[in-house]
């Protein structure tokens, strides 16, 4: 079995689905040694700003000389990117090794047990677990929740700090209809005496919250509570405790990513007034200013501007249209949109159709991909348009400014595109 056999083995479980349930991974591990036991870990959860969360996070830690391993989902450019040291993915033998390891492992507990079989998710989280906890060490690894957190395949170690990043509606058939109900999945990750770090808005939400972290007497440290975030155009000052910086300016554009540093800023002082990590905070701010994230407002062309953008939900798309506002509403804007089966697909668009002067709507070669015909009739935009070839259209753009957006999966078939062609 070479490296693309063993992608093509974990591709292959996804024809299982989602099974929410944390017991086939407890099988697989303790067969396996426990490895996850092995690990400090930081356990993300939120429906969005996860993965900008534990970037900020990792490159802070790696500014004070830590290793850092990461486990993130979904990859942009290269499978590898999921598991992580240090920002570099690891390569294909590591892969490979894995898989050996894991798959004689979930094939036992197809044939002896009635478990069921392992999904796609189950099969490389088990992989992460391995690889922290058996061959390659790490100072700290910053898992991001796949799906919830109650019954996420991730939700099997002890970490040393959660986070909670945000509570929206999505998922719903899997997570249910309202937010209350997603808040009693994702409270999940709060664990017996681990601080959770949280920038939930809603307020049942947040009742349910402080009522868990008070069943297990967990410290508390909520975003607009104790923790103070003032932004000023392309800047915020920070306070939290007695910590206090001024004037932290940000590589990525965005209020919401203004949230989402000072979770990660609130996460790390935490853990150093716990003794569980000791840095140089001018370090630390350096570091999570001079963090980038693939896909999330990427611009990939200045002449014409083209921006890349994963707002996968109705809350991340509220955020990029906020953002673009701010940030381009003297430009004529093209937005070339598609998504997968479960999203607000109206909520979505109509947001959308707020800052586009022309609307293009496509489609792609992905599993619950939604059609072409789908998007258009939901899109109500007097300029709209399908576009067939959608790598040919961005690479022939001649607009001043276009937006690609609507789905993560989309957003990584594009940047794998233009990677090989490069």
């Amino acid at each position: 079995m070479d490296y693309q056999d063993g992608l093509k083995w974990i591709h292959e479980r996804r024809k299982f689905g989602i099974k929410p349930g944390i017991r086939r991974m407890k099988w697989m591990l303790e067969k396996l040694g426990s490895p996850e036991d092995n690990i400090n870990g930081i356990h993300i959860a939120g429906t969005n700003g996860k993965g900008s969360t534990a970037s900020y996070m990792r490159n802070a830690l790696n500014y004070n000389d830590y290793d850092v391993g990461t486990f993130t989902s979904p990859y942009i450019e290269t499978f590898n990117e999921r598991i992580s040291v240090n920002a570099q993915p690891i390569t294909d033998d590591e892969i490979m090794e894995l898989v050996e390891i894991v798959r004689p492992v979930s094939e036992q507990m197809d044939e002896k047990t009635d478990l069921g079989s392992a999904t796609e998710f189950e099969i490389i989280t088990t992989m992460m677990f391995v690889y922290f906890g058996r061959i390659r060490s790490v100072d700290y690894v910053i898992i991001e929740a796949g799906l919830g957190a109650k019954n996420d395949s991730t939700n099997v170690f002890e970490p040393i700090m959660t986070v909670l990043t945000s509570i929206g509606l999505d998922h719903t058939n899997v997570l249910g209809n309202t937010l209350i109900d997603i808040a009693k999945d994702k409270s999940g990750v709060i664990k017996p005496d681990v601080p959770l770090a949280f920038a939930v808005k809603d307020e049942h939400a947040k009742d349910y919250i402080y009522k868990m972290l008070k069943d297990n007497h967990s410290q508390g440290v909520e975003l607009d509570r104790d923790i103070i975030l003032v932004s000023s155009d392309d800047e915020f000052s920070f306070q939290y405790g007695r910590y206090d910086f001024q004037d932290i300016h940000l590589n990525m554009l965005g209020r919401h990513q203004h949230e989402n540093a000072a979770l990660a800023i609130a996460s790390l002082l935490t853990l150093q007034d716990r003794g569980e990590t000791s840095l140089e905070l001018n370090k630390m701010i350096r570091g999570i200013e001079e963090v980038s994230w693939p896909g999330r407002i990427e611009i990939i062309s200045q002449s014409p501007v083209i921006i890349l953008d994963g707002a996968h939900n109705n809350e991340a798309t509220e955020a990029l249209v906020n953002t673009i506002k701010e940030n381009y509403s003297d430009r004529e804007i093209s937005v070339l949109f598609s998504a997968i089966e479960g999203k607000p697909l109206t909520r979505m668009v109509d947001q959308l159709c707020e800052i586009a002067d022309r609307f293009y709507v496509t489609d792609f070669d992905f599993p619950n991909a939604l059609s072409v015909e789908t998007i258009y009739k939901a899109v109500d935009h007097p300029h709209k348009q399908k576009i067939k070839d959608y790598k040919n259209f961005i690479e022939t753009f001649d607009g001043e400014m276009l937006l690609v957006t609507g789905s993560l999966y989309f957003i990584s078939e594009i940047k794998q595109y233009f990677n090989e062609k490069n």
